[in-house]
């Protein structure tokens, strides 16, 4: 039986706990926002800085695969460090290889100038595979939410990750666009000394290396490394034999495939959808970027607020099956919202609030509904399913997973678009269906 004294200490460590752990968790969802942020702001710009160097067009697609296999080859590697070596290193090292990366990628044009287009070419590539390298961080992020929350309340911790993607989605490439324009480019060079190479391009770039280092500085001075149980010395265990190995587990295997069968489809839907609405819609830029925008929105408030919520009344196992269900439901029907439209009743309001609109903006917001829940509750089935002293190597290999996903993923469902608009999106939804099947299996096991 406890004794006043001591009842008093535990009574007021609890809250003291807890007000550590808040902050803990909001000065990792801070950093990871603040470097999501830099990536967005080169979003809008990297098609164009290719063309620059007047080079083919399948180039593009080469610098987006070049960062994602970068990305799936180093995203285990980090993981198991931050097991070995915590997470704070780790964290603040990709961080200050992000600064290296953007600034390089900012200078790919005096590269051009003095070196020719071949060098430019290839000082690009290099500094996207070391973002791509270096963006193996979110999987030590997501571990570090593992070790300071407890199990009941990961999802909605995690869901915070998920917000901050869409937050860095959403104003990130309207920096990039406001840091490209006339007006800022013309100010800059008036203001920046000479030495400093000052282009649409340029500014950007240095724009997202300052925001990494932003985030360096701010997870030097404000990031705790946790308490934790710390895994085995290093080993050799390569990249192939973790992913062996997390194959050969019964709780993990599937939700790997599940992660990059997903990332297949959603990465092809994301690339494909900009000349859907062009051919289907005849939206340009503009209204494309506004539709973009309100998913980014939708996708802050499903898994910043909403999965929280709901993981509070349903298992993660179940609200992942919803997730899928949803999402396979929403590939299936965008393609036909224009015909979805039609049975819809006519639309009050603003004249360019059209049926075939609204239904597109329904399908998309399903959309970003099924993808929050079923993104939010993998990573958590994820970090329920591994020990506590592999929680990085678990989150390493289930995103890189992701990235190998998202590496497979456009190149296929471009080629699908050229043959039928409508068919990568519907391939889409038939491989999320096996997925929903495996979550399923997973909902139906004891304890889940």
């Amino acid at each position: 039986m406890s004794t006043p004294e001591t009842a008093t200490v535990s009574d007021a460590a609890a809250p003291d706990a807890t007000r550590g752990t808040r902050r803990a968790l909001a000065v990792v969802v801070a950093i990871v926002f603040i470097d999501l942020l830099g990536f967005g702001v080169v979003i809008p710009i990297l098609p164009f800085y290719v063309r620059d160097f007047a080079v083919s067009d399948v180039f593009i697609g080469l610098l987006a695969a070049s960062y994602s296999i970068m990305q799936f080859l180093f995203a285990p590697i980090l993981g198991r460090i931050s097991d070995q070596r915590g997470r704070r290193p780790v964290i603040m090292l990709s961080l200050l290889g992000s600064v290296l990366a953007w600034t390089v990628f900012g200078v790919a044009g005096e590269v051009d100038v003095l070196f020719g287009t071949s060098l430019a070419v290839g000082t690009l590539f290099a500094s996207r595979m070391l973002a791509g390298a270096m963006g193996g961080n979110i999987a030590t992020a997501q571990a570090y939410i593992a070790d300071i929350t407890p199990p009941e309340r990961r999802a909605g911790a995690l869901g915070l990750i998920g917000a901050s993607f869409s937050l860095g989605f959403i104003f990130g490439p309207a920096i990039g666009g406001l840091m490209a324009s006339d007006l800022v480019v013309t100010a800059a060079r008036d203001v920046l000394p000479a030495f400093v190479p000052v282009t649409r391009f340029s500014l950007p770039s240095f724009t997202a290396a300052g925001l990494s280092l932003v985030s360096l500085g701010f997870a030097g001075a404000f990031l705790r490394e946790p308490d934790r149980k710390r895994g085995p010395a290093a080993s050799a265990t390569t990249l192939v034999t973790q992913f062996r190995g997390a194959l050969a587990d019964d709780d993990l295997r599937g939700l790997v495939v599940s992660f990059f069968v997903v990332s297949v489809a959603f990465s092809g839907i994301q690339v494909m959808f900009i000349p859907f609405a062009a051919d289907i819609y005849g939206y340009g830029e503009t209204e494309t970027a506004l539709f973009l925008t309100y998913i980014g929105i939708l996708g802050t408030l499903n898994q910043g607020v909403v999965v929280g919520q709901l993981a509070r009344r349903i298992s993660e196992a179940k609200l992942a099956v919803v997730g899928a269900l949803g999402l396979m439901l929403a590939l299936a029907l965008l393609p036909f919202s224009p015909g979805i439209g039609q049975f819809l009743p006519a639309v009050g309001g603003p004249t360019w609030l059209t049926r075939e609109l609204l239904a597109l903006l329904l399908v998309g917001a399903l959309l970003s509904v099924g993808n929050g829940l079923l993104n939010v509750s993998l990573s958590t089935l994820v970090s329920t399913s591994a020990s506590d002293d592999q929680q990085g190597n678990a989150f390493g290999v289930t995103q890189g997973a992701g990235s190998l996903g998202r590496t497979v993923g456009p190149p296929t469902m471009a080629a699908l678009y050229v043959l039928a608009y409508w068919s990568p999106f519907v391939f889409g939804a038939v491989l999320v269906v096996p997925v929903v099947f495996v979550l399923a299996a997973v909902a139906r096991t004891p304890g889940t």
